[in-house]
């Protein structure tokens, strides 16, 4: 017998999906204290266009890139690290916050999600 996912699954997938595309998209992408608000906003733009994306909040750690500038060009990577994101997500009646944040004790970017919300 075959069974579809709820919309609880749903969301919460498709919460999951945007974190590691928005991850796995953008980290390696060069930065410096000068653009990092417009990646911060393109970020948000790119990831906000897709299905089921109710809102999206995207920081990256200032002090993380002025300890990572590159002496001699002025720049550095984006690493996982220095994102902090906040996501909601729709989909069908279910509302589902996720976010990614670093986590120092784990030295990882963790991404989770915070609450599941039922709209009916």
């Amino acid at each position: 017998m075959e069974k579809r996912p709820d919309d609880t699954q749903m969301a919460a997938f498709e919460a999951g999906i945007k974190l590691g595309a928005l991850y796995h998209q953008f980290t390696g992408s060069p930065l410096n204290l000068e653009n990092v608000e417009s990646l911060e906003k393109a970020i948000a733009e790119s990831i906000s266009v897709q299905p089921f994306v109710e809102e999206i909040n995207v920081t990256i750690n200032r002090d993380m890139i002025s300890e990572k500038l590159n002496g001699e060009f002025g720049y550095c990577e984006l690493e996982g690290k220095m994102l902090t994101v906040g996501l909601k997500v729709i989909h069908g009646d279910t509302r589902i916050r996720a976010s990614m944040t670093y986590n120092r004790e784990l030295d990882y970017p963790l991404m989770e999600i915070n609450e599941i919300e039922s709209l009916s």
